[in-house]
C-alpha cells in the first residue's frame, strides 16, 4: 500500500496537509496511523507531528494532538471530536525540527462516526486497543474462520458468524497463581459521561476474575465493574456507568488462578451519552464552574457561617495609584478579610464553598494578595471539610509571597466522600493583623499537573514561555521586553505579572527610550472570518510620566492601521482589563503600540492576551480615554 511522508529537503519549514471541509453533527473519532522514525539518540529539537482542528469562524487552529516519540513501527492515535454544528477541517502538520535523520509518515487517517472507545474488533487496527504483554496470558484476536487459530467460540457477537472477530484470553499457559491479562482502550480525549456497554462470554473451571477499571493519567485505578455470574455460555451484555471528565483509559482485566481456568471473550464495546437504564433518572454531571467565583456580582455559591461574624466582605477599589484593585478586571470586586470592622485579635473568617462530589480529582486555583502583615505565614489557609465526619484537613497555607501582588495558588485534591473547600483567614494578635484579599476562585476536573500537560489554547498568550504569535517590529530602538518580577525603575511598572503573580509579562523600559519613541508588538497574520471577534488583554500603566498604549487592526492588502483602542497617561497601579470587539473578513494582524511618555516613570506593560470568536460578553464603556478619574483611592465596602 501507499503512505504519505514529509519531504525533508526544506529545512525549518512546516509541511501542512489539509482535509476537505467536513461536517458531522454527531460525535466522531479521528484515527491516525503514523510513524516518526529517527536514527539519532536524542535531539534537542525533535521532529513532531501535529493535528489541528480548523473550525469555521475561528481565527486560530486548535491543536488536538501532538507527537514526537520516535518508533520503529506504525502507531495509532485516536481522538474524539465532539458534536458541533460548525464546519471544520482537519489539518496535519509535520515539523522536522533540527533532526537531520528524522522522517514523518502517515499511513491512514480515518474519521468514523461514534466514540473512539467503541470497538467491534473487525478491523486489524483494533480501534487502538492494546494488550499489555505478559509472558503467559494475553488477549488475542479470535474468530475470522482461521482454521489453525485457537478460536474458542463458534461465532462472534458483531456478525454472529464464524467470520467475525472478537478478543479473548485463555488460561492454557497460566504458570502462576493470579496471572493477569489486560486489554487497554485508547485514552479519552474529550470529557464524556454515560453508559459503557460490552458483550462477553465466560467459561470457567476454576475461579476467574473479570474486572473493568478506569485509569487516569496519574495511574490511579478505579474499579467500575466485576463479573457476578459464574458462567455465561452465550454472549451476555454488561452495562456500566462511565464518567471520564478528564483523560482516562478503560482496562479490561482477567485474572486466572490455574491453567484449567477457562476463558473470557469480549466483543462490541459501545458507548451512549445517556446513563445506563438501570439507573433511576438522569444524573446531571457535576459542573465545576458552579464551584468558582470572581465575586463581581455576589458570592456565587460561597457562603459564610453567621457564628463567625462578618469575616469576609466584598469590596471594590476604584482605579488609583496607591491601592491595588481586583484581579478580574482591575476595577471590579474582590473579597477582603480583616477589614477595619473586624481586626480584633483571635479573629477568624471562614468562607465555605459549595458541596463537591466525592471520588473525583479536582484542581483548585485562586488568587490572593496580602497587605501589612508582620508575619505572613499561616494568615490564609485552605481546608477540606468532609461532609460525613466533621474533620477538616488543611491542604494549603500561605508561606510567603510578595506583598500587594495578586499571586496564584493551585492545589490538587481527591476525596472519597463529598466535601467542601473552606478558605480561612485568621489573625492571632492585634500586631499581626493585616489584610487578606481573595479573588477569581476556579475549580477544574483532573489534577493541576494534568492540566499543565494539556495543549495550550491557541488564541491565548500569557508570555510564560515565549511571545506566542507576536513578534517585534524594531523601528528605531523601542523594544518590548519579556520580564518577570518588578521593573527596575521605582514608582512605575508592575510588581509582578497578571497570570500568576510570579510569571512573565511584556513591557517597555522607559529608561532605554526617548520621549515619544514607539515600540511595536505585531501578531502573525490571523485568519479572517465573518462575524465579530473579541480581544481581551491586561495592561499596566502606572507612573507619573506614562505615555500612550494603542491597539491597531491591520488588514491584509491595506497600508493603513485602524485604531481600535487607546489609553493615555497614568491609569492605575493595578493590571486593568481591556476589551476590544472587532471584525475582519480578510486576514489581518493586531498591533500593540506603546509610546514612551515624558519621564522614565513610563514603563507600560501588557499580559494575558486572549482572542475569542464571537462578540464580547461584556462591553467596555470607553475605547479611547486619557487620564484617570478624580475619585482616587476610595474603597467601597
Amino acid at each position: 500500500g501507499h503512505y504519505i511522508s514529509v519531504d525533508t529537503s526544506y529545512e525549518g519549514e512546516k509541511a501542512v496537509l489539509s482535509s476537505p471541509e467536513l461536517y458531522t453533527e454527531e460525535w466522531s473519532c479521528v484515527r491516525l496511523i503514523y510513524q516518526i522514525a529517527t536514527t539519532s539518540e536524542t535531539s534537542p529539537d525533535p521532529a513532531r507531528l501535529n493535528l489541528y482542528l480548523r473550525q469555521e469562524g475561528e481565527s486560530f487552529d486548535r491543536l488536538l494532538w501532538s507527537a514526537k516519540e520516535p518508533s520503529d513501527s506504525w502507531l495509532i492515535a485516536s481522538l474524539d471530536l465532539m458534536n458541533s454544528t460548525k464546519k471544520y477541517k482537519i489539518v496535519l502538520e509535520g515539523e522536522m525540527g533540527q533532526d537531520k535523520s528524522a522522517s514523518i509518515a502517515v499511513f491512514e487517517i480515518k474519521i468514523t462516526p461514534g466514540y473512539c472507545i467503541e470497538c467491534d474488533f473487525e478491523e486489524n487496527h483494533l480501534c487502538g486497543f492494546v494488550n499489555r504483554w505478559n509472558p503467559n496470558v494475553n488477549w488475542f484476536v479470535g474468530g475470522g474462520n482461521i482454521r489453525n487459530s485457537q478460536s474458542i467460540l463458534p461465532k462472534d457477537h458483531t456478525l454472529n458468524s464464524e467470520l467475525g472477530h472478537y478478543m479473548y484470553v485463555d488460561s492454557v499457559y497460566v504458570k502462576h497463581f493470579q496471572e493477569v491479562a489486560q486489554l487497554i482502550s485508547p485514552k479519552t480525549t474529550a470529557p464524556m459521561s454515560g453508559c459503557l456497554s460490552f458483550y462477553y462470554q465466560l467459561k470457567q473451571e476454576s475461579s476467574i476474575v473479570f474486572t473493568v477499571y478506569l485509569r487516569d493519567t496519574s495511574g490511579f485505578y478505579e474499579e467500575i465493574w466485576k463479573t457476578d455470574s459464574a458462567l455465561s455460555a452465550d454472549w451476555a451484555l454488561a452495562e456500566v456507568d462511565f464518567n471520564a471528565p478528564y483523560p482516562m483509559e478503560v482496562i479490561f482485566e482477567v485474572a486466572f488462578n490455574s491453567a484449567k481456568g477457562g476463558y473470557v471473550a469480549l466483543d462490541d464495546i459501545s458507548f451512549s451519552p445517556v446513563y445506563c437504564s438501570n439507573q433511576t433518572g438522569m444524573r446531571t454531571p457535576f459542573n465545576p464552574a458552579e464551584a468558582g467565583c470572581n465575586f463581581e456580582e455576589d458570592l456565587c455559591n460561597f457562603y459564610q457561617d453567621h457564628k463567625d461574624g462578618p469575616g469576609w466582605s466584598r469590596v471594590k477599589v476604584k482605579r488609583n495609584v496607591y491601592r491595588t484593585g481586583d484581579h478580574t478586571t482591575g476595577f471590579g470586586y474582590y473579597l477582603l478579610a480583616n477589614t477595619k470592622f473586624t481586626s480584633q485579635p483571635e479573629y477568624i473568617g471562614r468562607l465555605y464553598g459549595p458541596t463537591l462530589p466525592g471520588n473525583l480529582q479536582f484542581c483548585l486555583r485562586f488568587y490572593y494578595a496580602l497587605y501589612g502583615f508582620f508575619k505572613m505565614s499561616g494568615t490564609l489557609a485552605v481546608y477540606i471539610f468532609e461532609e460525613n465526619h466533621v474533620v477538616q484537613e488543611k491542604i494549603w497555607s500561605v508561606l510567603d509571597s510578595p506583598r500587594g501582588v495578586w499571586t496564584q495558588a493551585e492545589i490538587s485534591f481527591k476525596k472519597p466522600m463529598p466535601c467542601k473547600v473552606v478558605f480561612v483567614s485568621w489573625c492571632k494578635s492585634f500586631w499581626d493583623c493585616g489584610l487578606v484579599a481573595l479573588d477569581d476562585v476556579s475549580l477544574s476536573l483532573g489534577s493541576c499537573q494534568a492540566a499543565d500537560l494539556l495543549l495550550p489554547n491557541p488564541g491565548e498568550c500569557t508570555f510564560e514561555k515565549d511571545e506566542c504569535v507576536f513578534t517585534q517590529k524594531k523601528r528605531g530602538r523601542g523594544i518590548w521586553h519579556r520580564r518577570r518580577g518588578p521593573t527596575p525603575t521605582s514608582y512605575t511598572g508592575p510588581k509582578g505579572d497578571h497570570t500568576t503573580g510570579v510569571g512573565y509579562y511584556m513591557y517597555i523600559e522607559a529608561s532605554n527610550m526617548v520621549y515619544g519613541q514607539r515600540a511595536y508588538l505585531v501578531s502573525k497574520s490571523l485568519r479572517g472570518t465573518s462575524g465579530k471577534q473579541c480581544l481581551t488583554f491586561f495592561y499596566h500603566m502606572y507612573g507619573a510620566g506614562t505615555g500612550l498604549l494603542s491597539v491597531y487592526l491591520k488588514k491584509e492588502g491595506d497600508d493603513e492601521e485602524i485604531p481600535l483602542w487607546r489609553r493615555t497617561g497614568e491609569q492605575s497601579i493595578s493590571w486593568l482589563r481591556g476589551l476590544i470587539e472587532y471584525e475582519s473578513d480578510r486576514n489581518y494582524q493586531i498591533i500593540f503600540e506603546a509610546i514612551r511618555g515624558v519621564s522614565i516613570r513610563s514603563d507600560t506593560a501588557i499580559d494575558d492576551i486572549l482572542f475569542q470568536a464571537g462578540p464580547c460578553l461584556e462591553v467596555e464603556e470607553i475605547q479611547f480615554s486619557s487620564g484617570y478619574p478624580d475619585s482616587l483611592n476610595e474603597i467601597e465596602y
